[in-house]
């Protein structure tokens, strides 16, 4: 097919506008070393500040520094502070729940799933050979 019979449309760009062989869309990449957010807030939250209380200087966290806060926001009264200081501590609470719930196998259990796995690959096998 011939550059002249080929036609322009759509999903079908002019030929002259198409990358070259060997060319890359995009050739510089994705820039090595970006961070997502999850671990930019992680390393904010860990950095150390120095904090004043009760005339004694000390070296937390931003996250404590941050908790230090809402405490002390919902003692005044601030219902809001108050509201996220208890759904933080509901969730803490539903997560070790969650994890009390998640106990180790027995052996017994083991031997029981062990045991409906293979009916389950010897199920599979003979239907398979019934086909």
């Amino acid at each position: 097919m011939s550059d002249k019979d080929y036609e322009v449309g759509f999903g079908k760009p002019p030929k002259h506008t198409q990358f070259k062989k060997g060319q890359s869309g995009n050739p510089k990449g994705r820039p090595k070393g970006i961070k997502n957010l999850n671990t930019d807030l992680e390393e904010e939250l860990n950095q150390k500040i120095i904090i004043t209380e009760g005339g004694i200087s000390q070296e937390i966290t931003k996250q404590r520094a941050m908790i230090k806060t809402l405490f002390v926001k919902a003692m005044k009264g601030d219902t809001r502070a108050a509201g996220v200081l208890i759904n933080l501590t509901l969730g803490l609470e539903n997560s070790r729940i969650a994890n009390d719930a998640v106990e180790k196998l027995t052996p017994d259990d083991i031997a029981i799933l062990d045991a409906f796995k293979q009916k389950v690959i010897n199920d599979t096998i003979d239907s398979q050979e019934n086909e």
